[in-house]
């Protein structure tokens, strides 16, 4: 369901904005609804690929080797 709201913005700001849209060939309805979409989808992605990450460096990374020695094992005494 799409629903109308009112925005206040500074008259360069629309004049930029129109000729954005106009170059799209889009509406500035269409093309600030296309732009608020976009930054939405985008924080969502971000904070997807945040919390993967932090989940990738909670699970650690295998670096090969073995399990350390203990120091009386290195250290002969």
């Amino acid at each position: 369901m799409k629903q109308n709201i009112t925005v206040q913005l500074d008259q360069s700001i629309i004049r930029d904005a129109k000729v954005l849209a106009a170059k799209r060939s889009s509406s500035l309805s269409k093309f600030l609804a296309d732009q608020i979409q976009l930054i939405a989808a985008q924080e969502s992605n971000y904070e997807r690929n945040k919390k993967m990450a932090l989940a990738r460096l909670d699970r650690g990374y295998s670096l090969g080797g073995g399990k350390m020695p203990k120091r009386e094992e290195l250290y002969n005494r």
